[in-house]
């Protein structure tokens, strides 16, 4: 089975995460997108993060009619801090009849260069990219010199829905409101 392992705080999730997660299983060949629900992102702040446990529940809640959609606690079981490498290798162990590909987004394709051993997961997985506010001219660049180095397969998901909601500004909004 192929499953998109698309990771993250989801702090709070929102129709974005699911609307997308939904997306990609109707538009590509993934069978299954596991939300791999993130404890702490170790190139993220931890203030604003609120307690694993309710973000879990949060994105299962969010998910339970949706098909072929699961909410993971797997990297709540490894070693802090945990990088995306270790959870991919992890998975891969665990789960060898299946093939994994990174789902991430254009913000995080920016920044895939301070991804602890982000080369390997080029080499190793295909990674999906979708589209964020602000950011596609400087992806099609990106992603032109990663393919020099290598990799398995890094695809823009081009036709993927642009949905302009981040957890950031829904965190501020409740703030405010």
């Amino acid at each position: 089975m192929k499953i998109g392992i698309y990771g993250g705080s989801f702090n709070p999730i929102h129709f974005g995460h699911t609307g997308l997660a939904n997306w990609i299983i109707n538009n590509t060949d993934i069978d299954e997108v596991w939300l791999m629900v993130s404890p702490h992102n170790p190139l993220k702040s931890s203030s604003t993060l609120e307690d694993e446990h309710k973000r879990l529940n949060s994105a299962k809640l969010a998910v339970k009619d949706m098909k072929n959609i699961i909410v993971s606690d797997f990297e709540f079981t490894l070693p802090r801090p945990n990088y995306t490498a270790n959870t991919l290798r992890k998975l891969a162990e665990q789960f060898p009849q299946h093939e994994f590909t990174l789902i991430i987004g254009e913000d995080n394709l920016g920044i895939f260069d301070q991804w602890r051993e982000y080369i390997y997961i080029l080499r190793c997985y295909r990674v999906f990219v979708y589209p964020r506010k602000g950011e596609h001219k400087a992806a099609e660049e990106i992603i032109k010199e990663l393919k020099k180095e290598g990799i398995k397969d890094l695809r823009y998901l081009q036709d993927a829905p642009y949905y302009d909601i981040s957890s950031s500004e829904i965190r501020t909004n409740k703030k405010i409101n």
